[in-house]
């Protein structure tokens, strides 16, 4: 399977990594003093500090796993249609609500801030819809609302949306 990243995603992700790579040699150095305060049956500090350093290489890990399987991809769609990084206005008529949300990649979701996933269920059925456009968005098999598009402000691979963490 491949990950469908943008080369910002890309960019993100390797500075990220690098970081990581320059805290080693402080974890590293970490563990090593834990290690000399005595019995480790008993040593606190110890299990954080082999904890702390084992979730960096994790993240590392994961991020060149990222990397490796990336599939690059970019918007392309047409300027009166939905598309990745848009910011899209929806009117809820249950809620009776307008709301916004701007389509991401999955690697920079944050439905707090109103960002979510082009692959989500409301991303799904978004992507390539028009102003006017009546959507059913069904977030699980027992419930589903439907949202009329109001408004597409287009966007851009915006670099400061952070990436997702742990």
């Amino acid at each position: 399977m491949h990950n469908e990243l943008t080369r910002v995603d890309i960019q993100k992700m390797q500075e990220e990594i690098d970081y990581r790579i320059s805290l080693r040699p402080q974890l590293r150095a970490d563990v090593q003093q834990a290690r000399e305060l005595g019995d480790l049956s008993e040593n606190d500090e110890y299990r954080t500090a082999k904890r702390e350093k084992g979730k960096n290489d994790s993240r590392i890990r994961y991020l060149q796993n990222m990397i490796a399987t990336a599939r690059i991809i970019e918007d392309h769609s047409a300027a009166d249609e939905v598309g990745l990084f848009d910011l899209v206005t929806l009117y809820i008529e249950e809620d009776d609500t307008e709301e916004q949300y701007r389509l991401v990649t999955t690697l920079r979701e944050n439905v707090l801030e109103g960002c979510v996933s082009k692959e989500s269920p409301l991303g799904k059925v978004l992507m390539g819809k028009r102003v006017g456009d009546r959507v059913t968005v069904a977030p699980s098999p027992k419930y589903s609302y439907t949202a009329v598009i109001r408004a597409i402000e287009k966007g851009t691979d915006d670099p400061s949306l952070p990436i997702t963490s742990y």
